[in-house]
Formats: C-alpha cells, sequence, structure tokens
C-alpha cells in the first residue's frame, strides 16, 4: 500500500505549484481583453495616447506571461512524474482537451504574443488590432480546454471503466465538451480572471492619479477598469450562482461541507452566513442563517432538498459494500476476463467501483475490511468543515467588496469626479490584493473540496500517485518552491519597476518620468 505521507507530499507539491501558476493565469485572463479595448479605441479614434496605454499594459502583460507558461509547463508535467497511475487510469480523456488546448489554443497564444510585441510597425492599425484579438481568443480558449479537463475531473461524464484494459475509456466526447461543471467553471473562473486584470490597471491607474502624473494617461486607464471590472465582477457572482447549483448537482459532499451543512435540512435549506463549527462533535454549535436562499441556489427549487454530511455518510457506507463486490469481482475478472459471474457481479456494482476502491488505503484484499476500516473509509468521503466553510466566505466577501469599489469607481468615473476623491483611489490601491487571494482561494474550495478524489467517486487520490521515494519528494517540494519563489520575486521586481516607470518606459517623450515631455501631466 501507497503510504499516506508520500500521498501528501506528492499533493502537497502539486498544490504548491498550481498556486504558484494560478498567481499568473488571471492576470493573463484579464488583461488581454483590456488590451482588445483599447487598441480598438486606438485604432477608432487615431489618439496615441490609447496606443500608448496598450503598449504599456502590454508590456506588463507580457511580462506576467512569460511567468504564467514557465510555471504551466512544469504543473502539466507532473501528472506524468508524480501522479503516473492517474494519468494511466484516466489518460485516454484527461490527456484529450489538454492535447487539444496545447495544438488549438497555446500555439496560436504565444504566436499572436509575438507578433503583438513586434508586429507595431510592420503591421497596418487594423491587422496588428486583429493580433490582439486572436491573442485574446487563444488565451480564453487555453482556459477553456483546461477548465474542460479540471471540470471532468469535478464530474466524469462521457467516460466509464473497462474490465477489459481495466481504465476509463471516453464512451462521448461531446458529453465531455460540454458537461455542465467544466461550462460553469470555464466562465466563472474566466470573469475572476477579467477583475484580476481590472483591478490591476485600476489600482496602478490610482497610484498614478494620487502621484498626480501622466494625468491623461492614467485616467483613462482608470475608466476602462471601472466599467471592465464592474461588469467582470457581476459575472463573477451571477456566474458563482450557477457554479453552486452544477457543484449542488454533481458533488453534494462539498455542497454540504461548505455550508457546514451536517444534517438535512427542510427545503428550501437556508444559507449559513456564519457558525460556530464543532467538527469533533460534528455539529455547529451556533449558527447564522438566512432561510431559503442555499435551497434556491443549489436545487433551483423551493421542494428539493439539499443532504447533509450525515446522511451522505449513510449512503456512501452503502456504496462502499456495493464497491467492495465491485473490486471483487474486478480482480476476478483480471484473472480470468472470460468469468461470466464475475462479469455480471461487476456489472451491477461497477456504479460504485471507486467507493471500493476507497479501501484500498486501508487493506490489500477489500474484503478482508474491518468495520473499523469501512468507517474510516466513510469518514474519508467528507473533506474538513472548517476550511471549506471559511476560504468560501472570504472568497464571497472579497467578491463583493470588489462589487461595491468597483461600483463606486465606476460612477464616479460618470461623474468625472474621481479625482476628488483620494479616498476612493486609495481603496482601489489598496484593493490590489483582493482578487488574488479569491482566485486562490476558489481554488482551494474547488480542489480541497473533491477530497479524497482525483477523479470524483471514480479515482481516490491515494491510489493516483506514482511510486516515488519520500526523499526525492523533499528534494523536488523544496526545489520546485525554492525556484518558484525566485520566479515571483523577478516578477514583482519587475512589475514594480515598469509600474514605477510607467508609459514613460515606452521612451516616447510624452511622458512626465522622461526628461523632455511634451505631454501636460496634469491634464485630461
Amino acid at each position: 500500500m501507497i503510504s499516506d505521507q508520500l500521498v501528501d507530499l506528492s499533493r502537497l507539491q502539486f498544490a504548491a505549484t498550481a498556486l504558484y501558476h494560478f498567481l499568473f493565469v488571471p492576470l493573463t485572463i484579464g488583461m488581454v481583453w483590456l488590451l482588445v479595448i483599447m487598441e480598438s479605441v486606438y485604432v477608432m479614434t487615431g489618439n496615441v495616447v490609447w496606443k500608448d496605454m496598450t503598449r504599456f499594459w502590454g508590456k506588463l502583460f507580457g511580462i506576467n506571461f512569460a511567468l504564467g507558461v514557465t510555471t504551466g509547463i512544469t504543473l502539466e508535467f507532473q501528472f506524468g512524474t508524480n501522479w503516473a497511475y492517474y494519468s494511466h487510469y484516466v489518460g485516454d480523456i484527461f490527456g484529450a482537451p489538454l492535447a487539444i488546448e496545447g495544438l488549438m489554443a497555446f500555439f496560436l497564444e504565444s504566436t499572436m504574443i509575438g507578433l503583438f510585441f513586434f508586429g507595431w510597425d510592420r503591421l497596418s492599425k487594423p491587422q496588428h488590432l486583429l493580433v490582439t484579438v486572436l491573442m485574446a481568443v487563444g488565451t480564453n480558449l487555453s482556459a477553456l480546454w483546461i477548465l474542460i479537463a479540471n471540470g471532468w475531473m469535478q464530474n466524469p461524464v462521457g467516460a466509464e471503466f473497462s474490465y477489459q484494459t481495466m481504465r476509463m475509456e471516453m464512451t462521448d466526447f461531446w458529453a465531455v465538451l460540454f458537461n455542465p461543471d467544466a461550462q460553469a467553471k470555464f466562465v466563472h473562473t474566466v470573469s475572476a480572471g477579467y477583475t484580476t486584470g481590472a483591478m490591476f490597471v485600476m489600482s496602478i491607474s490610482s497610484w498614478y492619479l494620487l502621484k498626480k502624473r501622466d494625468v491623461a494617461f492614467a485616467k483613462r486607464s482608470f475608466r476602462v477598469a471601472a466599467a471592465f471590472g464592474l461588469a467582470s465582477v457581476l459575472s463573477v457572482i451571477v456566474l458563482g450562482d450557477e457554479s453552486g447549483y452544477t457543484v449542488g448537482e454533481a458533488q453534494k459532499t462539498k455542497m454540504a461541507a461548505i455550508e457546514a451543512m451536517w444534517e438535512t435540512k427542510p427545503a428550501p435549506a437556508g444559507l449559513t452566513l456564519l457558525a460556530d463549527i464543532n467538527e469533533a462533535e460534528q455539529k455547529n454549535n451556533w449558527e447564522v442563517e438566512v432561510p431559503w436562499v442555499m435551497g434556491l441556489i443549489g436545487t433551483r427549487s423551493v421542494t428539493k432538498e439539499i443532504p447533509g454530511i450525515h446522511d451522505i455518510k449513510a449512503k456512501n457506507r452503502e456504496r462502499i459494500a456495493s464497491g467492495i463486490q465491485a473490486v471483487t469481482a474486478l480482480e476476478a475478472l483480471r484473472a480470468n476476463r472470460d468469468d461470466v459471474t464475475a462479469k455480471q457481479v461487476f456489472e451491477q456494482h461497477k456504479a460504485d467501483l471507486g467507493f471500493g476502491l476507497l479501501l484500498k488505503k486501508y487493506v490489500v484484499d477489500v474484503r478482508q475490511a474491518t468495520p473499523e476500516m469501512i468507517t474510516q473509509a466513510v469518514n474519508d468521503t467528507v473533506p474538513r468543515v472548517t476550511p471549506m466553510f471559511w476560504g468560501f466566505r472570504l472568497m464571497v466577501g472579497l467578491g463583493f467588496a470588489m462589487l461595491l469599489l468597483f461600483g463606486l469607481a465606476f460612477y464616479s468615473t460618470l461623474k468625472s469626479n474621481f479625482m476628488d476623491k483620494p479616498w476612493l483611489l486609495k481603496a482601489a490601491l489598496w484593493m490590489l490584493p483582493a482578487p488574488w487571494l479569491a482566485c486562490e482561494l476558489g481554488w482551494f474550495v474547488a480542489e480541497y473540496g473533491r477530497q479524497p478524489w482525483t477523479i470524483y467517486g471514480v479515482l481516490p487520490t491515494h491510489m493516483s500517485v506514482s511510486t516515488l521515494s519520500v526523499n526525492s519528494l523533499y528534494g523536488s517540494l523544496a526545489g520546485f518552491i525554492g525556484f518558484y519563489t525566485v520566479l515571483l520575486v523577478v516578477e514583482m521586481f519587475l512589475m514594480v519597476k515598469f509600474a514605477r516607470m510607467g508609459p514613460g518606459s515606452l521612451g516616447t517623450g510624452r511622458y512626465q518620468s522622461e526628461s523632455g515631455s511634451t505631454l501636460a501631466p496634469a491634464h485630461a
């Protein structure tokens, strides 16, 4: 059996890599459409300040993109190095969208980025704008295919296990493509990226305005970011509701953990705002609840119940009992593919195969599992409630705080008085980290909430890892964290350096930080 230490270190290494990678991804996704907007205005008006805006913010986009690619490639390689059995078990399905992402999206995105930076003097205005649009399309297509792969891990539709190959096999590509979880995750994630890009531009523009430098440039950037950010954060909240519904349909355990819902409540269930969670006794000592809201979000009805953790565990116990028969029959089929009786038993219980495999963590022969082992496996099916509950609420709280900020900023642009509101500019500056924190929390809730599964209900995490040594994992984990920390420091240094230089870094002679500037800095 695989040791818990090996599994935990493999998970930690992948989580660290993913969290580092996702520091760069939202900004890449979000800034690219802001560049499209800015360059579109330049092409329509011919006003050179919009070209300068596109080039300057594009420079910061390029720095971020380079670091995102570096961390993303490593992340994909880890499926082969650290999660070999996972790759063998579901590679035919999971690998397809990742391969399409590389062929369809990444090559398009990378090619267009090169043309974006080096094509200003070689392409006409409409041609360069087309390049920027295709760069944005490539970035979003890349996110789409990656999230289709991740959505399948959350809700494994369009596939089934074959006892002939002892692997999961795709049965319906279109079901995988149009998986409701994947689609909801895509629109929610890219909207969060748009919010991140808007906050980045608005925060840095606010700093310029507070310093009274490059005001014409900064005011335009602030206006674009405020409008784009308001639309984006509204989309995040609305589409988050849709994401909550798909979770309620496909991952009832995750929904119950997010809500710290120990008991099944009468429909429609209320939304728990705050709670004193007692995991030892599996109850809440007290809670503050808003009636009906959770039932409407999770079921889209007033009559359908959301099951509580205790009821979910009871059902999972039944599925583990059924899964024992599926695993036993599968092992008989592995020895003899023509065993008709074993095939009949397997077909009857194969939907619960994954639940039977949960016992492999505790015993080699699942038929020898004791009642205590079964109880342990049942408890494993529910992630820790406290981090899920508070992680989700902090994410949502940050979302509504950003909605308030973008709403005030957009209203002030309509009134053209944001220059007279230093408190608003300071708030925008201090809120710069908020979208990153919210994005990281969102990924934590999504991925930690799927445990103990790599493929929800199909393949347990403890069976997915490669047979590596613990020492090699310690070494590679330290190496990754050290290397990525260096990359993050380099990114922060470059971002801060060019943000401080501002549009003067373009060397046009039109901005305040340049000697011989011809653009009056204090006038719009």
